[in-house]
């Protein structure tokens, strides 16, 4: 289940790009199957673990092009273990609403973009998660859980704080924000059959893809679309280091 879209973030072979807080390494597998140069990062040693063995199946089997590569490092997103302007991607999917500092994780992902690069956001939506959190404190009230709702014009703005140009955005995942709302309605904890019954209907709309629901989720992601994905550019260095010698030009004449 892919969040982010891989032709809004320019995602071309040979790219470089960061998969951070990849989880199990949903969007870093199909990257590498796209033939980047993928780095998936995250704090969990079992996520990380997850993440190499997958990527690794994925290179047994020949799923990724020749010159595709991998690695699966485990770090802090506040201190990122790469150089300044090293990556020209980067995704952060369904994680910074995890991090109490997401001012310094920004900040980190400005500062490893290439000038040019390009970031994916991706954060679960201010409505549909309201209404989860109203429902239930147990879907977010525990060690690692959500610490904040983002409305999207206040993600932008962190954005452009941290030195980002804020594009386009849209919504994903409408068929999934039910789930939420009913699996906390119930208790998140409870095996409730209805949720049980939900829970099939999204494996065979991942597994099958009908035409049907994927219909379904066009029509209602902008409606109540779980996810909110914003995409991001740092300015290139030659539209920074312009701007002095206009100034130059302009005061000579």
């Amino acid at each position: 289940m892919l969040t982010v879209d891989y032709d809004l973030l320019d995602l071309r072979p040979g790219t470089t790009v960061l998969d951070l807080g990849c989880g199990e390494g949903r969007h870093a597998f199909e990257a590498y199957r796209r033939g980047a140069h993928v780095v998936a990062v995250d704090w969990g040693v079992s996520e990380v673990e997850t993440t190499k063995q997958w990527l690794g199946a994925i290179a047994e089997a020949g799923e990724a092009p020749e010159g595709a590569r991998y690695e699966v490092v485990r770090g802090d997103l506040r201190h990122l273990p790469f150089p300044d302007a090293s990556v020209d991607r980067v995704m952060a999917s369904e994680v910074l609403e995890h991090i109490p500092d997401d001012v310094a994780a920004m900040t980190e992902i400005a500062r490893v973009l290439k000038p040019g690069g390009r970031v994916a956001v991706t954060v679960p939506r201010y409505g549909p998660e309201r209404i989860c959190w109203a429902l239930s404190d147990a879907y977010h009230a525990n060690e690692g859980g959500h610490v904040r709702i983002y409305r999207g014009d206040v993600l932008r703005a962190r954005l452009s704080v941290a030195g980002l140009v804020p594009g386009r955005q849209h919504h994903a995942h409408a068929l999934h924000a039910p789930f939420w709302w009913l699996k906390c309605a119930v208790g998140v904890d409870r095996d409730a059959a209805a949720v049980r019954a939900y829970h099939r209907l999204l494996v065979w709309d991942l597994v099958e893809r009908p035409l049907v629901t994927r219909a379904a989720e066009r029509v209602l992601d902008p409606l109540f679309g779980k996810s909110l994905v914003v995409y991001a550019d740092k300015p290139a260095v030659a539209q920074v280091a312009a701007a002095p010698e206009r100034e130059k030009t302009a005061a000579a004449r």
